[in-house]
């Protein structure tokens, strides 16, 4: 079931959401729901990591090159 969310942005904002949609093709709900959905994609991923670091590096996992030349 869809829902309806209201915001307020400013104009700038709003101009950069309606030039982006046009270029994109997609309506400015759309972007917008791509957007939030991004965004807390990215932060769990965030929090996910920060719990899973003191773990990789009492591994011995410093650094993504550490991680890659383990799994290749």
């Amino acid at each position: 079931m869809r829902e309806v969310l209201s915001i307020s942005i400013d104009k700038n904002l709003k101009e950069r959401v309606e030039e982006a949609a046009s270029k994109y093709h997609i309506s400015k709900s759309e972007l917008v729901k791509k957007a939030i959905v991004n965004y807390i994609a990215h932060e769990e991923f965030r929090e996910i990591r920060k719990m899973a670091v003191p773990y990789a590096e009492k591994a011995g996992y410093f650094t993504d090159q550490d991680i890659f030349n383990k799994v290749s």
